[in-house]
């Protein structure tokens, strides 16, 4: 199978990133494949942060070669010779099973100038990374491959043309990337079937340990919440549902009332939620609105790159106030408010951004709680 059948099964299959932005895959191939230049780059984000997601961990550990084999399918089908891992610094014995197993690849024949004696050279480096939770932006993350500083670089121009060593640059997530070698073996045909026509495929889902049964789990697109909370994770341990967080703690949260919602896109994002990575972060009613907010914003706040005013003074002053709160304290809803705005209007990346869906889904969705909050003033 050449390069061209390659882009053409990827794109036929409807694959979309699996790391968050859920953009199509094989357009992203076909973007970096036009683009003329004399060195690319492909980079697998393995910089798992989100609270609650160990999925891509698994997937290295269990079969690290897996993940080699659909960089250097990407690479050559996009024209890349060189390939990084960039793994999350915490991931010590991902690390060690990676190496082994890129040093077993390259001494068969799999990595190296000539590709298995064809006329293809791909290389992969693992590179450690910085601990910052933003290095999983993907700019931020060419910033720190680079030993740069690690904060969101403003766009456009998008990294398929300008990305790593200011080279067109490809960055896919070890889900998406891993996705790989079962369309190519399979056929597009046999996984658009799975999931649903807007969302097709499966996912897989990290549950937490307020579930009665945590772990992870791979599901077609298209299972309803409340068979992931009652079927997969057969409820929670104690108390009743407050509410689901998917994907990660920068997205919108979800109430029990609309447990009925499939797993899929663009259902999720007319809830105001989203798939994300697939983290899914269950809190029962013993936990306070209040102290949600300040848990997720003390968070969003430390691990702000600094580089753009509405992150990081906004983050930082939510988190403040609202440790206030639980302390007996109250708040200015305007300011709130206005704070909310900012982080999703003017925020440079989607770090921000995502605290402003979180916060307006507070907003919107335990809005009575929300409110005993803040002073009337």
């Amino acid at each position: 199978m050449d390069s061209a059948a390659v882009m053409q099964q990827i794109s036929a299959s409807g694959l979309r990133g699996r790391g968050g932005a859920a953009f199509p895959t094989g357009l992203k191939w076909q973007l970096l494949a036009e683009q003329k230049a004399d060195c690319k780059y492909l980079v697998a984000n393995a910089d798992e942060g989100d609270p609650g997601s160990f999925s891509d961990r698994l997937l290295m550990e269990r079969d690290p070669y897996r993940l080699i084999e659909a960089m250097l399918i990407a690479g050559i089908t996009v024209g890349a010779r060189l390939g990084y891992i960039y793994l999350r610094r915490e991931y010590e014995q991902t690390a060690s099973m990676l190496q082994a197993a890129i040093a077993q690849a390259r001494a068969a024949g799999w990595l190296g100038q000539h590709v298995l004696g064809s006329a293809h050279g791909f290389e992969i480096h693992l590179v450690i990374g910085k601990g910052s939770y933003l290095c999983g932006e993907e700019t931020a993350m060419l910033n720190a491959i680079e030993d740069r500083r690690p904060e969101a670089r403003l766009r456009p121009p998008q990294i398929t043309e300008l990305g790593l060593y200011s080279k067109p640059t490809l960055v896919n997530n070890v889900e998406t990337l891993c996705s790989i070698p079962w369309i190519i073996t399979h056929g597009a045909a046999a996984y658009a079937a799975l999931g649903t026509p807007e969302s097709p495929g499966t996912k897989l889902l990290s549950l937490n340990a307020v579930f009665k049964r945590p772990g992870l789990y791979e599901v077609e697109f298209g299972i309803s919440l409340r068979d992931i909370v009652d079927k997969l994770g057969l409820g929670l341990k104690q108390g009743q549902l407050k509410g689901l967080m998917i994907g990660g703690p920068l997205a919108g949260v979800i109430p029990p009332q609309l447990l009925d919602t499939p797993l899929a896109y663009q259902s999720l994002q007319q809830i105001g939620g989203a798939v994300g990575h697939g983290g899914v972060i269950a809190f029962d009613d013993s936990c306070s609105i209040a102290e949600l907010v300040a848990q997720v914003f003390r968070f969003g706040a430390f691990e702000s790159c600094g580089k753009c005013t509405p992150c990081h003074h906004g983050a930082a002053e939510i988190s403040r106030h609202f440790d206030d709160i639980l302390q007996g304290g109250h708040w200015n809803a305007s300011r709130w408010q206005a704070l909310v705005t900012a982080l999703a209007d003017a925020s440079l990346c989607g770090h921000g951004r995502g605290l402003a869906e979180f916060a307006q889904s507070i907003q919107r969705h335990y809005h009575a709680e929300l409110q005993t909050c803040f002073t009337s003033a």
